[in-house]
């Protein structure tokens, strides 16, 4: 019997949350949030874990960076801050048994922890990918994820994610995402 907070690929989104290129300068490792975010996206596809993706104001912050925006191709634009305020998109996520989402994106303190507290109303199991979300200021970011945790969200990491997706060697797309790691390790 599986635990109840384990991720099974079958239920899960990952939902990438505002990666846009007028902000991410400006984020403390934006770097290294867009390789991890990129990985996670890529990994999710090969493990037929569903991605979706959102934008704050786009005509003010500019579209999602170009690594990440060639991998989205359906970027619905918001003005709230959660990205439940996007029509349809946990109704949506909903019907397709997609009840265990994975945060990932920008920024921390506000739209990612916005998203989740309101994901977690609506009855939605929440994780956060903690390498792969990020703020302007490290004290955002690490007291919203803080936050994030007292309030019920499960912290993780992205390779943890890929792997608790696997669940072993005999998944049919191991050695493809075995391959993911290890490109990622070079990198």
């Amino acid at each position: 019997m599986p635990h109840p907070t384990r991720m099974a690929p079958e239920e899960t989104a990952v939902l990438v949350v505002d990666v846009q290129e007028k902000l991410m300068p400006k984020i403390v490792g934006a770097a290294g949030i867009v390789r991890n975010i990129a990985f996670v996206i890529d990994a999710a596809r090969l493990a037929g874990v569903e991605v979706v993706a959102t934008e704050q104001y786009p005509k003010g912050l500019g579209p999602t960076v170009a690594d990440l925006a060639k991998r989205l191709p359906l970027r619905p634009a918001k003005l709230t801050f959660s990205s439940c305020g996007v029509p349809d998109l946990t109704e949506g996520l909903r019907r397709r048994g997609r009840t265990r989402i994975l945060l990932v994106g920008i920024e921390a303190h506000v739209c990612i922890l916005n998203t989740a507290l309101d994901l977690l109303a609506e009855g939605f199991h929440v994780y956060l990918a903690v390498d792969a979300v990020g703020s302007r200021y490290a004290i955002d970011q690490e007291t919203a994820i803080q936050r994030l945790a007292s309030a019920g969200v499960i912290l993780t990491t992205v390779e943890t994610a890929v792997f608790e997706w696997t669940g072993g060697a005999a998944h049919p797309q191991f050695k493809a995402l075995s391959k993911l790691v290890q490109e990622r390790m070079k990198q």
